[in-house]
Protein backbone atom coordinates (compact mmCIF):
# COMPACT_ATOMS: atom_id res chain seq x y z
CA UNK A 1 0.00 0.00 0.00
CA UNK A 2 1.35 3.60 -0.71
CA UNK A 3 2.98 5.46 1.98
CA UNK A 4 0.53 8.66 1.36
CA UNK A 5 -2.87 6.52 1.77
CA UNK A 6 -4.13 6.84 5.17
CA UNK A 7 -6.55 3.83 6.18
CA UNK A 8 -9.30 4.99 8.37
CA UNK A 9 -10.84 2.58 11.04
CA UNK A 10 -13.94 1.47 10.74
CA UNK A 11 -15.05 2.00 14.37
CA UNK A 12 -15.45 4.61 16.81
CA UNK A 13 -13.10 7.22 18.51
CA UNK A 14 -10.30 8.92 16.61
CA UNK A 15 -10.43 6.77 13.31
CA UNK A 16 -7.13 8.94 11.09
CA UNK A 17 -4.75 10.44 12.55
CA UNK A 18 -2.35 12.66 11.02
CA UNK A 19 0.89 14.71 12.34
CA UNK A 20 3.23 16.53 10.73
CA UNK A 21 5.42 14.06 12.55
CA UNK A 22 3.92 10.82 11.07
CA UNK A 23 3.65 12.66 7.38
CA UNK A 24 7.19 13.77 7.73
CA UNK A 25 6.22 17.53 6.98
CA UNK A 26 6.06 20.68 9.25
CA UNK A 27 2.47 22.26 8.57
CA UNK A 28 -0.68 20.24 8.38
CA UNK A 29 -2.57 17.79 10.65
CA UNK A 30 -5.64 16.05 10.28
CA UNK A 31 -7.67 13.97 12.47
CA UNK A 32 -11.38 11.94 12.15
CA UNK A 33 -13.14 11.26 15.43
CA UNK A 34 -16.10 9.52 14.93
CA UNK A 35 -18.61 9.23 17.49
CA UNK A 36 -21.86 8.11 18.96
CA UNK A 37 -24.94 10.35 20.82
CA UNK A 38 -23.29 11.52 23.93
CA UNK A 39 -19.56 10.49 23.01
CA UNK A 40 -16.87 13.77 23.43
CA UNK A 41 -14.06 14.35 21.74
CA UNK A 42 -11.73 17.26 23.15
CA UNK A 43 -8.44 19.25 22.58
CA UNK A 44 -5.95 21.67 23.43
CA UNK A 45 -4.48 23.85 20.20
CA UNK A 46 -1.53 24.72 21.92
CA UNK A 47 0.74 26.30 19.48
CA UNK A 48 -1.47 25.26 16.29
CA UNK A 49 -4.90 26.76 15.25
CA UNK A 50 -7.88 24.73 14.84
CA UNK A 51 -10.96 24.30 12.06
CA UNK A 52 -13.64 21.89 13.53
CA UNK A 53 -15.43 20.84 10.47
CA UNK A 54 -18.61 18.99 11.27
CA UNK A 55 -18.19 16.69 7.81
CA UNK A 56 -21.81 14.87 9.38
CA UNK A 57 -23.96 15.28 12.51
CA UNK A 58 -24.95 17.74 15.31
CA UNK A 59 -23.18 18.20 18.52
CA UNK A 60 -22.49 20.49 21.19
CA UNK A 61 -19.81 22.73 21.16
CA UNK A 62 -17.22 24.81 23.15
CA UNK A 63 -13.95 26.65 22.34
CA UNK A 64 -11.95 28.81 24.03
CA UNK A 65 -14.52 29.46 27.31
CA UNK A 66 -17.55 29.98 25.00
CA UNK A 67 -20.46 28.22 24.85
CA UNK A 68 -21.04 27.87 21.17
CA UNK A 69 -24.59 25.78 21.37
CA UNK A 70 -25.46 23.05 18.77
CA UNK A 71 -24.25 22.68 15.53
CA UNK A 72 -23.91 20.45 12.59
CA UNK A 73 -27.25 19.84 10.30
CA UNK A 74 -26.90 17.70 7.54
CA UNK A 75 -26.49 14.34 8.08
CA UNK A 76 -24.00 13.01 4.61
CA UNK A 77 -21.28 15.20 3.21
CA UNK A 78 -23.21 14.96 -0.25
CA UNK A 79 -26.23 17.04 1.35
CA UNK A 80 -25.39 20.86 1.69
CA UNK A 81 -22.50 22.96 3.37
CA UNK A 82 -20.82 22.11 6.87
CA UNK A 83 -21.03 24.03 10.10
CA UNK A 84 -17.23 24.56 11.29
CA UNK A 85 -15.41 26.10 14.03
CA UNK A 86 -12.17 28.27 13.96
CA UNK A 87 -10.23 27.93 17.41
CA UNK A 88 -6.98 29.81 17.00
CA UNK A 89 -4.09 29.02 18.82
CA UNK A 90 -3.61 28.37 22.95
CA UNK A 91 -7.25 27.35 23.31
CA UNK A 92 -9.51 24.79 24.98
CA UNK A 93 -12.06 22.93 22.89
CA UNK A 94 -14.73 20.31 23.05
CA UNK A 95 -17.45 18.82 20.90
CA UNK A 96 -20.12 16.38 22.80
CA UNK A 97 -22.25 14.59 19.99
CA UNK A 98 -25.97 14.92 19.97
CA UNK A 99 -26.36 12.51 16.85
CA UNK A 100 -24.05 10.07 15.30
CA UNK A 101 -21.33 13.05 14.44
CA UNK A 102 -17.95 12.36 12.40
CA UNK A 103 -15.77 15.44 13.13
CA UNK A 104 -12.66 17.07 11.09
CA UNK A 105 -10.07 18.59 13.17
CA UNK A 106 -7.74 20.32 10.59
CA UNK A 107 -4.70 22.18 12.37
CA UNK A 108 -1.65 23.87 11.38
CA UNK A 109 0.66 26.23 13.21
CA UNK A 110 -0.49 29.18 14.74
CA UNK A 111 1.75 32.88 14.27
CA UNK A 112 -0.02 34.82 16.94
CA UNK A 113 -2.21 36.60 15.20
CA UNK A 114 -4.39 37.13 18.03
CA UNK A 115 -7.65 36.18 16.10
CA UNK A 116 -11.09 34.81 18.27
CA UNK A 117 -13.03 31.57 18.41
CA UNK A 118 -15.53 32.06 15.92
CA UNK A 119 -18.66 29.61 14.48
CA UNK A 120 -19.17 28.99 10.48
CA UNK A 121 -22.17 28.81 9.33
CA UNK A 122 -23.29 27.07 6.22
CA UNK A 123 -24.63 30.74 5.45
CA UNK A 124 -21.35 31.91 5.32
CA UNK A 125 -19.44 29.74 2.59
CA UNK A 126 -18.75 30.68 -1.02
CA UNK A 127 -19.86 28.17 -3.52
CA UNK A 128 -18.48 28.39 -6.93
CA UNK A 129 -18.61 25.51 -9.73
CA UNK A 130 -15.22 24.78 -11.41
CA UNK A 131 -14.38 23.28 -14.68
CA UNK A 132 -16.83 22.03 -17.62
CA UNK A 133 -18.06 18.89 -19.07
CA UNK A 134 -16.80 15.96 -17.08
CA UNK A 135 -14.30 17.84 -15.95
CA UNK A 136 -17.06 19.86 -13.43
CA UNK A 137 -16.88 19.72 -9.78
CA UNK A 138 -18.61 21.54 -6.65
CA UNK A 139 -16.47 23.56 -4.73
CA UNK A 140 -17.15 24.70 -0.91
CA UNK A 141 -14.71 27.06 0.88
CA UNK A 142 -14.86 26.61 4.40
CA UNK A 143 -11.62 28.57 5.39
CA UNK A 144 -10.57 30.50 2.12
CA UNK A 145 -7.47 33.02 1.63
CA UNK A 146 -9.72 35.28 2.15
CA UNK A 147 -11.19 34.60 5.60
CA UNK A 148 -9.08 35.02 9.02
CA UNK A 149 -6.21 32.36 9.41
CA UNK A 150 -2.81 32.19 10.55
CA UNK A 151 -1.99 29.49 8.36
CA UNK A 152 -5.09 27.17 7.67
CA UNK A 153 -6.88 26.69 3.97
CA UNK A 154 -10.08 24.60 4.17
CA UNK A 155 -12.01 23.21 1.42
CA UNK A 156 -14.51 20.85 0.74
CA UNK A 157 -15.04 19.45 -2.76
CA UNK A 158 -18.03 17.10 -4.53
CA UNK A 159 -17.19 15.29 -7.85
CA UNK A 160 -19.87 13.67 -9.25
CA UNK A 161 -19.16 10.00 -10.86
CA UNK A 162 -17.49 9.88 -14.07
CA UNK A 163 -15.77 13.27 -13.54
CA UNK A 164 -11.87 14.39 -12.56
CA UNK A 165 -11.27 17.00 -9.84
CA UNK A 166 -7.71 18.48 -9.27
CA UNK A 167 -7.82 18.95 -12.78
CA UNK A 168 -6.17 19.27 -14.73
CA UNK A 169 -2.98 18.99 -13.32
CA UNK A 170 -1.32 20.90 -10.72
CA UNK A 171 0.95 20.90 -7.73
CA UNK A 172 1.77 23.90 -5.36
CA UNK A 173 5.45 22.26 -4.24
CA UNK A 174 7.53 25.44 -4.35
CA UNK A 175 8.26 28.71 -2.43
CA UNK A 176 8.45 30.83 -5.12
CA UNK A 177 5.55 33.39 -5.05
CA UNK A 178 4.16 35.34 -6.87
CA UNK A 179 4.43 32.21 -9.58
CA UNK A 180 3.49 29.03 -6.99
CA UNK A 181 3.54 28.58 -3.00
CA UNK A 182 3.96 25.72 -1.02
CA UNK A 183 1.39 23.86 0.71
CA UNK A 184 1.51 20.50 2.12
CA UNK A 185 -1.98 18.94 1.64
CA UNK A 186 -4.59 16.26 2.97
CA UNK A 187 -7.66 14.45 1.17
CA UNK A 188 -10.22 13.15 2.96
CA UNK A 189 -12.31 11.00 0.89
CA UNK A 190 -16.03 9.83 1.33
CA UNK A 191 -18.02 8.22 -1.44
CA UNK A 192 -21.55 7.93 -2.39
CA UNK A 193 -22.97 5.29 -2.39
CA UNK A 194 -19.99 3.85 -0.02
CA UNK A 195 -18.99 0.56 -1.48
CA UNK A 196 -17.63 2.80 -4.33
CA UNK A 197 -14.06 3.98 -5.35
CA UNK A 198 -12.23 6.49 -7.04
CA UNK A 199 -8.25 7.01 -7.86
CA UNK A 200 -6.52 9.36 -6.76
CA UNK A 201 -2.55 9.64 -8.29
CA UNK A 202 0.63 11.78 -6.68
CA UNK A 203 3.14 12.86 -8.63
CA UNK A 204 6.19 14.35 -9.64
CA UNK A 205 7.73 16.11 -13.17
CA UNK A 206 9.82 13.64 -15.22
CA UNK A 207 13.67 14.36 -14.73
CA UNK A 208 15.51 14.39 -18.51
CA UNK A 209 16.20 10.43 -17.75
CA UNK A 210 12.24 9.59 -17.65
CA UNK A 211 12.33 9.54 -13.86
CA UNK A 212 9.97 11.19 -11.06
CA UNK A 213 10.79 11.43 -7.82
CA UNK A 214 7.10 10.67 -6.36
CA UNK A 215 4.76 8.89 -8.83
CA UNK A 216 1.95 6.85 -6.34
CA UNK A 217 -1.14 5.90 -7.90
CA UNK A 218 -3.72 4.67 -5.10
CA UNK A 219 -7.64 3.12 -5.17
CA UNK A 220 -9.66 5.37 -2.82
CA UNK A 221 -12.23 3.88 -1.13
CA UNK A 222 -14.77 5.37 1.46
CA UNK A 223 -13.03 7.38 4.48
CA UNK A 224 -9.21 7.03 3.10
CA UNK A 225 -6.58 10.08 3.63
CA UNK A 226 -4.53 11.18 1.27
CA UNK A 227 -0.98 12.75 1.88
CA UNK A 228 0.07 15.47 -0.61
CA UNK A 229 3.69 16.21 0.06
CA UNK A 230 4.50 17.57 -3.03
CA UNK A 231 3.63 17.17 -6.59
CA UNK A 232 0.57 17.21 -9.01
CA UNK A 233 -2.44 15.47 -7.47
CA UNK A 234 -5.36 14.69 -9.73
CA UNK A 235 -8.73 12.55 -8.87
CA UNK A 236 -11.10 10.82 -10.81
CA UNK A 237 -14.68 9.69 -9.77
CA UNK A 238 -15.82 6.21 -11.25
CA UNK A 239 -19.17 6.14 -12.90
CA UNK A 240 -22.15 6.13 -9.77
CA UNK A 241 -20.33 6.71 -7.46
CA UNK A 242 -19.79 10.99 -6.15
CA UNK A 243 -16.74 11.71 -4.73
CA UNK A 244 -16.54 13.88 -1.95
CA UNK A 245 -13.26 15.32 -0.15
CA UNK A 246 -12.39 17.65 2.34
CA UNK A 247 -9.04 19.33 1.70
CA UNK A 248 -6.52 20.85 4.39
CA UNK A 249 -3.82 22.67 3.17
CA UNK A 250 -0.88 24.74 4.93
CA UNK A 251 2.44 26.11 4.51
CA UNK A 252 4.63 29.21 4.95
CA UNK A 253 2.78 31.62 3.38
CA UNK A 254 -1.23 31.25 3.58
CA UNK A 255 -1.98 31.67 0.02
CA UNK A 256 -3.32 29.04 -3.25
CA UNK A 257 -0.96 29.83 -5.91
CA UNK A 258 -0.60 26.16 -8.26
CA UNK A 259 1.35 25.30 -11.24
CA UNK A 260 -0.51 23.81 -13.80
CA UNK A 261 1.43 20.42 -15.62
CA UNK A 262 2.86 22.28 -18.76
CA UNK A 263 1.88 19.04 -20.84
CA UNK A 264 -1.89 19.11 -19.53
CA UNK A 265 -2.41 23.16 -19.48
CA UNK A 266 -4.10 23.02 -22.92
CA UNK A 267 -6.91 21.49 -21.39
CA UNK A 268 -7.92 25.03 -19.44
CA UNK A 269 -8.48 26.48 -23.27
CA UNK A 270 -10.20 23.54 -24.60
Amino acid sequence: MSKLLVKADKGHGRVAHVTPQNAGWTYVGFDLHRLRPGETVSGQTASCEVCLVFVTGKGKAKAGGNDLGLLGERMSPFEGKPWSVYVPQGSDWSVTADTGLELAVCSAPGLGGGLPVRVIAPKDLGHEVRGKGTNTRYVTNILPEGEPADSLLVVEVITPGGHTSSYPPHKHDQDNLPAESYLEETYYHRLNPPQGFAFQRVYTDADRNGARSLDEAMAIEDGDVVLVPKGYHPCAACHGYDLYYLNVMAGPKRTWKFHNAPEHEWLMKA
